[in-house]
């Protein structure tokens, strides 16, 4: 898979040095955010990812200005914000719960900010015309918000949150209440907004498909640290470290011992006596045990005993426990003779079936280059 072209625009338009959270003093005290720094280009999808408690939202909170860091500083194109109220700031931030004032109309919604801010009526009128076209929303546009569908309000609460042209839109996953079809047409949707209005987008999910569709760039959080800068190729293709692998996608890991480095190239041995060459982790040079990483679509299913001449690493082997079919691939699960359960996906075909089945003694051939040696 090719690795997407890098943001062409790499100004730093939002900048977090050295960022520090706590809540509370003394032994009950809780650090949010520990010696966070990111930095986030201009005209950039930029996404905060992580499970719940990970202190992505709260990052959110300190950019947006409802939230103060203990330590660290916050820059907007240069100027350190980070003690400035919300109202401040040129920023506007999208919730989860939209917002919207109900006994309103979509048009009116929309304009509400602007109002606020003293703009003319005919900048106002020319403004929310703007808008309502970007979110595809004209026709609705004199309906009451407690009129509209979820999608709908959705798409209301980015126009009104867009029109005052903020440099920075914050969205703190405001798709987690959309069914499954509508979330996937709205993160296109999202792209495409963020593309057309140029505007830096920072974003708050703990959905890593999300992340993958829509990002520019991702960082991967856990327990109030950032783990992992990157694009999405990097973060899925190359983890730094075992949470971000286990974390984004589904992942085979297998208990290794390093046997030498040579050329950063790691050559390793499972518990079975089979030998296999892995790259490393950026920055990371192991000793002794090692952990493995496979991605389940680089590897294939095989028949047991056979030919391993396109597999110079050394051919796995082991006992199909399940076969489970999604649709557009399939889920084949080995029980592996080192006792670990590998699993191998794979694009399905309208003219065959998978060609396995339970109880199978198979082959793993694993794609050149797939295996990485992860910290832990």
């Amino acid at each position: 898979m090719p690795e997407p072209a890098a943001v062409p625009d790499t100004r730093i338009a939002v900048e977090c040095r050295g960022i520090v959270k706590q809540f509370g003093e003394g032994p009950n005290a809780l650090r949010a955010l520990d010696d966070v720094s990111v930095a986030i280009r201009e005209k950039e999808f930029f996404t905060l990812l992580g499970p719940s408690g990970c202190g992505k939202t709260t990052l959110l909170r300190m950019i947006a200005g409802f939230e103060y860091p203990t330590e660290g500083s916050i820059r907007l194109h240069g100027e350190d914000i980070a003690g400035l109220p919300p109202f401040k700031r040129p920023i506007n931030t999208v919730f989860q719960s939209y917002a919207l004032f109900p006994h309103l109309t979509v048009w009116e919604n929309v304009a509400f900010g602007l109002q606020m801010l003293g703009r003319p009526k005919a900048e106002i009128a020319a403004r929310v015309a703007e808008m309502l076209k970007l979110v595809h929303m004209e026709e609705l546009a004199q309906r009451r918000t407690d009129q509209i569908s979820g999608g709908q309000g959705q798409r209301v609460a980015l126009a009104r949150a867009l029109a005052p042209a903020p440099k920075v839109l914050l969205l703190d996953e405001p798709l987690s209440a959309l069914d499954y079809k509508l979330r996937k047409e709205m993160q296109i949707e999202l792209k495409r907004m963020q593309s057309e209005t140029g505007i830096t987008f920072i974003f708050v999910t703990h959905d890593q498909e999300e992340a993958l569709t829509m990002s520019d760039r991702i960082a991967v959080m856990s327990k109030g640290k950032v783990l992992q800068i990157g694009t999405p190729w990097d973060i899925y293709d190359k983890p730094a470290e075992r949470f971000v692998a286990d974390f984004i996608g589904e992942t085979n890991f297998l208990a290794t011992t390093l046997l030498g480095i040579e050329a950063g190239i790691a050559r390793v041995r499972l518990p079975s006596g089979v030998e296999m060459s892995a790259t490393l982790a950026e920055g990371y040079v192991p000793s002794g045990a090692a952990t493995l990483v496979v991605r389940p679509e680089h590897a294939r299913v095989v028949p047991a005993g056979g030919p391993t001449a396109d597999q110079p690493s050394g051919q796995l082997s082991g006992t199909v426990e399940n076969v489970v079919y999604f649709g557009t691939d399939t889920h084949i699960h080995v029980r592996l003779d080192e006792g670990f359960t590998f699993m191998v996906r794979q694009q399905n075909s309208r003219s065959q079936s998978c060609g396995v089945t339970v109880g199978e003694r198979v082959g793993i051939v694993i794609a050149p280059d797939a295996a990485q040696v992860l910290r832990d």
